[in-house]
């Protein structure tokens, strides 16, 4: 299991920078051209950080969302609470995407019955290939569209797919970077301990 969490949980830089690392110190001098830079770049440095500190982490709260599934009903980060729900970002023109999919199908048939719910967030702008996709591969697991991708921006995602895993109190306990094979038994396993409280991040292991 170590091996496998040093493997799956490896999120990648979101491009935040360190307050603390200000440019090296130069020559002193006055002015007024450089008290402005020095406080556009203060201020730009607030903003990033701030950015930075509001995308979803391991320990941190879900940020909340609403949107509509492709069978039309509305989806909100409410409605699986005391579920675990494995959220994943992605796009059909993405070739990594696409070849996770039959892993998730498979996933899906796996934990069916389970306290655990896949919900697919398409950043598509093309709702006709997103459905042609669906029946195409045969999605049976929950998948909705966000053309304007500003779920995953919210998040914190910056290369697709990428996945987080949220625990039954709404909280992210994992983010994942890339393509995985979703129905692996250390996967399975993984998830239906944590829906069962064995792991940690899971409501009853604290």
């Amino acid at each position: 299991m170590d091996s496998f969490r040093a493997a799956t949980s490896a999120a990648t830089a979101d491009g935040c920078g360190d307050a603390s690392r200000g440019p090296a110190p130069g020559k002193a001098a006055g002015g007024r051209r450089r008290q402005i830079a020095a406080a556009v770049l203060a201020t730009a440095m607030a903003v990033g950080l701030a950015a930075c500190s509001s995308h979803a982490h391991p320990g941190a709260p879900a940020p909340g969302f609403a949107l509509t599934s492709a069978a039309g009903r509305p989806v909100t980060l409410r409605s699986f609470r005391g579920k675990v729900l494995v959220l994943n970002f992605w796009a059909t023109w993405c070739p990594p995407c696409v070849e996770e999919t039959p892993s998730l199908n498979a996933l899906a048939a796996t934990l069916k019955g389970r306290p655990i719910t896949i919900l697919a967030v398409s950043i598509d702008t093309n709702a006709q290939r997103y459905r042609q996709f669906l029946q195409q591969y045969h999605v049976h697991y929950l998948t909705a569209r966000d053309p304007s991708a500003g779920l995953p921006h919210r998040y914190g995602t910056v290369k697709y797919p990428e996945t987080y895993i949220v625990n039954s109190r709404g909280e992210v306990v994992r983010k994942i970077v890339g393509a995985i094979n979703w129905d692996s038994p250390q996967m399975v396993r993984y998830l239906k301990d944590l829906a069962a409280g064995r792991v940690p991040g899971s409501p009853a292991a604290g």
